[in-house]
């Protein structure tokens, strides 16, 4: 399953550290932010809660740019 979550991040470097943070997090299996249209796009692993995900991969952003925001 495949969603798209709108995102709040303040540079292009900044996006690339979330993207790489999401992609890292246990049940995703891709990801992608586009910094120009502050979305990110996240393909889940078969069987996992979306949901559930999405919590840890907010958890990791704000890990590594904690002022960024990932809608869920």
């Amino acid at each position: 399953m495949k969603k798209t979550y709108k995102i709040e991040v303040d540079c292009a470097n900044c996006a690339n550290k979330m993207e790489e943070a999401a992609k890292k997090t246990a049940g995703v299996q891709s990801a992608v932010v586009n910094f120009m249209t502050l979305k990110m796009t996240v393909e889940f692993a078969e069987g996992s809660d979306p949901a559930a995900v999405m919590r840890e991969v907010r958890k990791n952003c704000k890990k590594v740019e904690d002022d960024c925001e990932v809608y869920i």
